[in-house]
């Protein structure tokens, strides 16, 4: 019999703008890991020599985020030099990756304590610096697809052709993202999952609205000034009907951030008196077109229900990432869920996509709004570069 895999307790930085200047600009990746790690086991009262191992997500594993970033993070918190970690890369879904490893592992009955995490600094190591001068795909895989695969932004202009969504629909999703979120900081709902960045002076205090990223009074008129941002003569010559409506303002925003999860089974917690807060019921994990390769939180939504044993109706909350406006909005028309239940304290597009931190990102916003308001499931799910998308439903306890 599996053991059950439960979580304990969730945390976050909060987010900074993703350039230099940005507020945890500052901080190196490893340093910025560190910090929720040993917040993580002291909040907790847990001696961290206890953990079995830690799993981060991290995407752009260069530079400063090289040479296994968790690791360092793991030595870099104090951490007995006995605990591992390690760095996995699922592109975006990297450390909602590292929580379902975790808790697979707690399940198995291989691991007692495991913290799951990511980290993404992409104002010290830019977006796409992995792959700078370098060929990533082969001349296999370009045989395969000969015309041409594409950057995410051109996926999600695709997909919301595809979907006809408007460019209004998609100005109006965002401008509900930075509204929604930033009635939640200001109502103090960030307060149990924001944790102070050493050596950064925030805004505010934790539980206010203290996310760089966040812009009270975003409107979708104000959005609609914005031009494209993916549009080349290039791209237009090869999809000559598409309208160009992705722009920096229904996108995400590059994100400094980092996040972690404690995760063990049942009995462990119950041997160290903590409380744990949400059960695991279900993972899920696709591959998808990688053309259209943002679209996978579709059949990912499907599967994850399935096994399960759950339908739309026993789900209380929805985290799915808005990498783009265009991807929560195709689920929605697909999966006919309720759209109040989606991301009811905004998303990435003003919460900010840090990478490989952004999957223990929404577990940790999804466990608090559950809690807050007595619902008993909730559901992330998270688009990823290539054509995957991982999905999740935990339990509040």
């Amino acid at each position: 019999m599996s053991a059950e895999a439960v979580i304990v307790d969730v945390i976050r930085t909060p987010v900074g703008r993703g350039k230099p200047g940005g507020m945890l600009s500052g901080v190196h990746p490893v340093d910025l890991l560190a910090g929720v790690l040993d917040t993580l086991v002291n909040r907790n009262d847990l001696d961290p020599g206890l953990i079995d191992d830690v799993i981060g997500g991290c995407v752009s594993q260069v530079a400063e985020q090289s040479y296994n970033v968790t690791r360092n993070a793991v030595l870099a918190a104090g951490f007995p030099e006995h605990v591992p970690g390690t760095t996995i890369d699922r592109q975006c879904g990297s450390s909602q990756q590292a929580a379902t490893f975790a808790a697979q592992a707690v399940m198995s009955g291989q691991a007692d304590i495991v913290i799951a995490c990511g980290v993404e600094s992409m104002s010290r190591v830019r977006l796409g610096s992995s792959t700078q001068g370098a060929d990533p795909y082969g001349p296999r895989l370009a045989a395969r697809y000969p015309d041409g695969l594409v950057n995410q932004g051109v996926s999600a202009e695709l997909i919301a052709a595809k979907w006809g969504l408007s460019r209004d629909e998609l100005d109006a999703f965002a401008a509900r993202s930075h509204a929604l979120a930033a009635a939640a900081g200001e109502a103090g709902a960030f307060a149990t999952e924001v944790v102070p960045v050493h050596g950064v002076d925030l805004p505010g205090s934790p539980g206010s609205l203290a996310d760089e990223t966040v812009r009270p009074g975003t409107t979708a008129e104000g959005l609609a000034g914005l031009n494209p941002a993916f549009r080349t003569d290039e791209l237009a010559a090869r999809f000559p009907d598409l309208d160009w409506r992705i722009t920096p303002g229904n996108s995400s925003p590059l994100t400094d951030g980092a996040s972690a999860a404690l995760i063990m089974s049942a009995d462990a917690a119950s041997k160290l008196g903590l409380e744990p807060r949400a059960r695991f019921r279900s993972f899920a994990v696709v591959g998808s077109d990688p053309l259209y390769m943002l679209t996978g939180v579709i059949p990912a939504t499907a599967r994850v229900l399935e096994r399960a044993g759950l339908g739309h109706d026993d789900i209380d909350a929805y985290e799915v990432n808005e990498a783009f406006a265009s991807v929560p909005l195709a689920w929605l028309a697909e999966t006919g869920a309720d759209a109040a239940k989606l991301n009811p304290r905004g998303g990435a597009i003003a919460l900010g996509h840090a990478l490989g931190s952004s999957g223990t990102r929404l577990l940790t916003t999804l466990v608090n709004q559950l809690e807050a308001t007595g619902g008993r499931y909730g559901l992330q799910t998270m688009c990823e570069g290539g054509g995957m998308a991982n999905a999740t439903i935990i339990e509040r306890l």
